[in-house]
């Protein structure tokens, strides 16, 4: 038990340590209160060990964004908001059952303005999609088109395709998340427009059909204590606010191909 609080205080050091070098001190202070949260005894936390079968204390009902309820979530005052706007202009449906991960990463680049090389069939303009997402030369360490489309991405993949492209990327397994800890990156990550939280997790821990699963996360309503997950696959789901203990839950699950847990990364703009 205590050398599970240390890894927790640990990776609140870490996650404080990676977010202050862009927030100012009046920043810092006006922030001080989330490490009171991120210290909030959990049950299940940081170190216990991961598990295809782990589900949030009560079912959790999904809200559509398109709903009345969904809509009145992300204009409220207090909904941390600042990734949706560029996240929505630059969407992205997946390409093939398998490319969750690939449209997820394209979002990240695109609307965080990172260099990208001509797109196929729009001349001399410069955008990532998913196929020149694969050709870069730096990319192709971590992923393979057709590799890809046969068993989709790891966590482990994303954040190396992501580094590879000069983005400041930070990877949190969620068995070594604690939930307060998880509110902490959502509060900081989403009130940020430099940074972008990719989420890798279970649908079925959320009630919905099918298996692992990668998609942007693009608000955080704290009174409700719920996230927006951008739906990549929107052909089959929409996006939808789901409560955070559902997605700990979901990001607490093992992903077959790594023998890891899933999970999250955050990546944020080079440091001028």
């Amino acid at each position: 038990m205590a050398e599970a609080r240390q890894q927790d205080r640990n990776d609140e050091a870490r996650i404080w340590s990676t977010r202050s070098r862009r927030w100012g001190a009046a920043g810092l202070r006006s922030l001080g209160l989330l490490l009171t949260l991120a210290a909030a005894p959990v049950v299940n936390g940081a170190g216990a060990p991961p598990s295809s079968g782990v589900r949030p204390t009560q079912a959790p009902a999904l809200i559509p964004l398109a709903s009345a309820a969904g809509q009145a979530m992300l204009i409220r005052s207090g909904t941390l908001r600042a990734d949706e706007p560029s996240l929505a202009q630059w969407f992205e449906t997946q390409a093939n059952l398998a490319f969750c991960g690939a449209a997820s990463a394209v979002m990240a680049l695109n609307s965080l303005g990172q260099p990208a090389p001509q797109a196929a069939g729009y001349g001399s303009y410069r955008f990532w999609t998913q196929s020149n997402l694969f050709e870069a030369p730096a990319n192709k360490r971590f992923v393979n088109a057709a590799v890809v489309a046969r068993e989709g991405m790891t966590l482990e993949q994303l954040d190396g395709l992501l580094a590879s492209q000069g983005l400041r990327v930070n990877r949190y397994h969620g068995d070594r998340l604690s939930l307060p800890q998880l509110r902490l990156l959502l509060r900081l990550g989403l009130a940020d427009p430099t940074d972008r939280l990719l989420a890798n997790y279970d649908r079925s821990v959320l009630g919905q059909k099918g298996g692992g699963h990668i998609s942007p996360l693009a608000a955080y309503d704290p009174r409700q204590d719920r996230v927006l997950i951008l739906d990549v696959a929107r052909y089959r789901y929409p996006a939808v606010w789901v409560s955070t203990e559902a997605l700990w839950a979901a990001l607490r699950t093992v992903d077959r191909s790594s023998g890891l847990s899933r999970g999250l990364v955050s990546a944020a703009r080079p440091v001028p």
